[in-house]
């Protein structure tokens, strides 16, 4: 694909040589995320942050890694502050707030909204998740975490067994992530919910079309066996018809470290695109499993910050000046004193 100046709406406008475009250019955002060195390549530039749904992560892993690149964040976080409130559409408000904007990332609870309000700004738009559609940021940082993950483990991307667990009807990363992996070579995936919460079939087409194996369960402990990534997702009640039917599916998998021991191999990675439910009723990462080495989703959130430098960097064609106007940083931070 084309990054400059483009919009971020699907993981389906990557193919493999664009994931390792992106996953190059984080490579080297690595010692500003870490805040070893100073860049300001985009001083001067404002990164508008429309989050019309509940965020933490997203939100502010991009407002950081806008403002690490030395760019200012102008934030609406919820539909009551704006004026979609009074009944301006999503063209309306895309038109007047690219005016005032870079690079808009965008979140919205409708599947589509993301697109509908790109195909009206004037400036990029990146999908920051748009319902129970996708998230292609998130997805990025899961593979990037992956990669990294197999590395370590003199493994690679080709030929991963990854187990997806919970709700994988309404958990846009799910989506996303599979679509992603699809672009790989010998993908097992293990998918483990109930029925009604299952992978929507047309990315179950789309994964065996492309020749991987899925292998569909509603039992936890078989279906974690043998598998390299381990993916859990909560409940997505905020997708569901009531509270009522999402209280029904809320801790029904429920990993800990008594079943990692007995069911899951030694090396096997625990993901997840985080919030975990951490309430009593669901916990479906438990506490115990904090102190786990495999435990990787802190892993994954600070992976999040340099994808999302690398987006930024590529959509606004600044990857080849960030090293020409860098510096050492000069504070304490992390345990390392940064004098030079």
């Amino acid at each position: 694909m084309e990054f400059i100046g483009s919009h971020i709406l699907s993981v389906s406008q990557f193919d493999r040589t664009d994931v390792d475009t992106v996953f190059a250019v984080a490579d080297k955002m690595l010692p500003y995320a870490a805040r070893e060195s100073i860049t300001r390549v985009l001083e001067g530039a404002i990164l508008g942050n429309m989050f019309f749904e509940p965020s933490t992560r997203t939100r502010v892993s991009f407002g950081c890694a806008w403002n690490l690149l030395g760019g200012e964040v102008r934030e609406t976080s919820e539909v009551k502050a704006s004026a979609l409130v009074k009944g301006e559409s999503l063209y309306d408000t895309a038109r007047v707030l690219s005016g005032y904007s870079d690079i808009i990332v965008m979140r919205h609870q409708l599947a589509g909204s993301v697109e509908e309000f790109a195909a009206a700004s004037r400036v990029p738009v990146i999908n920051g998740g748009d319902g129970a559609n996708e998230h292609p940021s998130q997805a990025l940082l899961d593979l990037y975490t992956i990669k990294k993950e197999m590395i370590a483990q003199r493994k690679t991307v080709d030929g991963l067994r990854i187990a997806l667990v919970g709700d994988l009807k309404y958990g846009r990363a799910v989506h996303s992530l599979c679509r992603l992996l699809s672009l790989y070579q010998d993908i097992h995936f293990s998918l483990i919910s109930p029925p009604e919460l299952r992978l929507p079939e047309n990315y179950i087409v789309d994964i065996k079309r492309q020749g991987h194996q899925v292998q569909e369960s509603a039992d936890l402990h078989s279906g974690i066996a043998h598998a390299d990534i381990l993916y859990v997702t909560r409940t997505q009640e905020e997708r569901f018809p009531s509270k009522e039917e999402a209280e029904r599916y809320r801790g029904l998998f429920r990993l800990n470290q008594t079943i990692y021991t007995e069911y899951c191999e030694p090396n096997t990675v625990i993901m997840h695109p985080l919030p975990r439910d951490s309430r009593g009723d669901a916990m479906e990462l438990d506490d115990d499993l904090n102190e786990n080495p495999n435990l990787a989703i802190f892993r994954q959130t600070d992976n999040g910050l340099v994808i999302r430098m690398a987006l930024f960097a590529l959509i606004l064609d600044v990857t080849s000046q960030i090293e020409q106007i860098s510096r050492p940083v000069k504070w304490y931070i992390g345990g390392r004193c940064h004098l030079s």
